[in-house]
C-alpha cells in the first residue's frame, strides 16, 4: 500500500529581528554637535540622500550636454573648461584640470581625444617647454555655440529659485566639502589597510 502523504512540518516564526525592548535605534554615524538634532542624526542622513540624489542628477545633465555633440560627460566638461579659461593664447593642462576638478591625467587624456575629433587644437607653452597650451578650434567654436542654448534651458530649470546669497553659501560649503574628502578618502584607505593587517593576523 503506499504510504500515506507526510504531515507538514509546522511553520517557524520569522524573527522579526526587534529587540525585546523595543524598537532598535542605530547608532549616530556623525558626531559633530552642527549636524545633530538632539542628539539624532535622521536629518543628516536625509540630507545625505538629498545629496546623492542631486549630484546623480547634475552628473545626468552633464552626459546628456555630452551625447548632444557626441562627447562623454569628462569630454563635454573639457571642451567648455577650454572655451572658458583659454583667453587669447590657450589654457594649460594643469589649469584646466583646476578649473573642471578632474585629475591632469585624466584631462591630458581627453584633451588628446577631442584634438583628435577636431574640436581642440595644441601648441608649444611659450613659458613651458615641457607643457602645451589648449584652444578651441573652429570646429570646438561652433559646436560650443551650437549646444549653448540647450545648456541654458536646461540650467535655467536647475536653479529655478535659488539665489544668489544660496548658490554662494552652496559654493562655500561644496569647497569645503572637496577639501574634506581627501581625508575622508585616506581614512577609507586606512580602514582598509587595518582590515587587511587584521586578516593576516588571523590566519598567522
Amino acid at each position: 500500500m503506499p504510504r500515506p502523504p507526510a504531515k507538514p512540518r509546522p511553520l517557524r516564526r520569522a524573527s522579526s529581528g526587534r529587540r525585546p525592548h523595543g524598537a532598535f535605534t542605530p547608532p549616530p554615524t556623525v558626531s559633530h554637535a552642527a549636524l545633530l538634532v538632539a542628539g539624532s542624526d535622521v536629518a543628516f542622513r536625509e540630507t545625505l540622500y538629498l545629496m546623492v540624489l542631486a549630484f546623480s542628477r547634475l552628473t545626468a545633465c552633464r552626459e546628456a550636454f555630452g551625447r548632444a555633440l557626441g562627447l562623454t560627460g569628462s569630454q563635454f566638461a573639457v571642451l567648455f573648461g577650454v572655451a572658458y579659461r583659454q583667453g587669447r593664447d590657450g589654457v594649460s593642462i594643469r589649469g584646466l584640470a583646476g578649473h573642471v576638478q578632474l585629475a591632469s591625467t585624466h584631462v591630458t587624456t581627453e584633451v588628446g581625444r577631442l584634438v583628435r575629433r577636431g574640436l581642440l587644437v595644441k601648441t608649444e607653452n611659450p613659458h613651458d617647454r615641457r607643457g602645451v597650451l589648449v584652444k578651441l578650434s573652429q570646429r570646438g567654436e561652433a559646436a560650443v555655440e551650437q549646444v549653448a542654448p540647450f545648456l541654458r534651458r536646461v540650467n535655467d530649470r536647475l536653479f529655478d529659485g535659488v539665489s544668489r546669497t544660496q548658490f554662494a553659501s552652496l559654493d562655500r560649503f561644496l569647497r569645503t566639502f572637496a577639501r574634506n574628502g581627501e581625508g575622508a578618502l585616506a581614512e577609507i584607505v586606512r580602514s582598509r589597510e587595518q582590515e587587511k593587517k587584521q586578516a593576516r593576523a588571523r590566519r598567522g
